[in-house]
Formats: C-alpha cells, sequence, structure tokens
C-alpha cells in the first residue's frame, strides 16, 4: 500500500513540517487583506485545524525526547525529557 502525497494526505497524517508550511502560506494570504469574510473565516478555520495539528506533533515529538546523562557508576542510562516550566 503505497503512502499518499503529503500535501494530499489526511490532515492527521500531514508531516509537521508540510502542516506548518500550508499554516504560513494560510497567514500570508490572510495577512493580504484581499479576502472576503467567508474566505477569511474558512481559512481561519483551516489554520486552527493545522494549528493543533502542529501541536499534536510537537507534543509527540517532546514524549520522545530522551535526555542522555551518566550515572555514578558512569554508565549511560536515558531518562523521560522533563519540559521546563515558564
Amino acid at each position: 500500500m503505497s503512502k499518499a502525497k503529503s500535501s494530499a494526505a489526511a490532515p492527521a497524517e500531514m508531516s509537521f513540517e508540510d502542516a506548518l508550511q500550508k499554516l504560513e502560506a494560510i497567514v500570508d494570504s490572510m495577512e493580504g487583506g484581499d479576502l472576503p469574510l467567508e474566505s477569511l473565516l474558512a481559512k481561519f478555520e483551516e489554520g486552527a485545524k493545522l494549528a493543533a495539528i502542529c501541536q499534536a506533533k510537537l507534543a509527540e515529538a517532546e514524549t520522545k525526547i530522551r535526555q542522555i546523562e551518566k550515572n555514578s557508576a558512569g554508565e549511560i542510562t536515558a531518562r523521560p525529557f522533563e519540559a521546563e516550566e515558564d
């Protein structure tokens, strides 16, 4: 079974990079100020979905990140990533 091109993929199957690129293009088109209200709303909805995809992909990547450290015996071990809190 072959995988469809990322631009034609279902939103949940998009790569982070593809979703971000499409989101940036939407923002650029919305900032132009030439779109009618209905088009702006449609772009906003699509952008919100893409932003959610990007956030989910980042959260997924964060859970996979492991920090490497040496224990007292000098052995290298991996421990879960701990995000810094603001």
